[in-house]
């Protein structure tokens, strides 16, 4: 019961957050393999709106290698992260203990309360369905960088009740053209 919080609470969260009617709000999880250090792990995160989902896979489950993935991330979108990434909730496992340093300067990190995996729900539900195809004790180091884009494609172009029956990338493409960010 003496687990460290990493950063703000989660109570601090606005409410904007949890009614879902604005994009950019995230929650960030690993998938572990294999209980080993050398192994890989998949670094997720869930767009809490559309449910877009982003897999990254990580050399290994320490925050070094988590923020050099996030790092990477905000390079790739370059002046558009602001707008797509407002905030991050995350859970206060070892692995996420930079990241409020990393991104403060961009946008806002929210922990969970610990032993609490349902405050990130979203995330955890998707993570399940990755579990699907990499299950428990397998070696995330082992997997191909071509099985992880399958499953991101694929769980972003699976039609979700949630959703009306859109998919996670047709919702979030359509906010992304209202946020009319990449117009001439």
């Amino acid at each position: 019961k003496n687990k460290r919080i990493l950063g703000q609470s989660i109570e601090k969260r606005p409410d904007i957050v949890d009614v879902r009617e604005e994009l950019g709000h995230w929650e960030i999880d690993t998938v572990v393999g294999l209980k080993n250090k050398a192994d890989a792990v998949l670094l997720t995160l869930t767009e809490r709106k559309t449910r877009f989902e982003f897999i990254l896979k990580v050399e290994g489950k320490q925050a070094s290698f988590v923020n050099k993935a996030l790092l990477q991330l905000r390079k790739q979108c370059g002046s558009y992260f602001g707008a797509l990434f407002k905030t991050i909730t995350a859970d206060n496992g070892k692995e996420f203990s930079g990241i409020n340093e990393l991104l403060k300067d961009t946008l806002a990190i929210y922990f969970t309360h610990p032993y609490s995996s349902w405050e990130g729900g979203t995330n955890e539900n998707h993570n399940g369905i990755i579990r699907r195809f990499i299950p428990k004790g397998r070696s995330v180091s082992d997997v191909s960088d071509q099985l992880v884009q399958r499953i991101q494609i694929g769980m972003n172009n699976l039609p979700r009740r949630i959703l009306g029956f859109q998919t996670p990338k047709e919702l979030f493409l359509e906010e992304i053209t209202k946020l009319q960010l990449f117009t001439n």
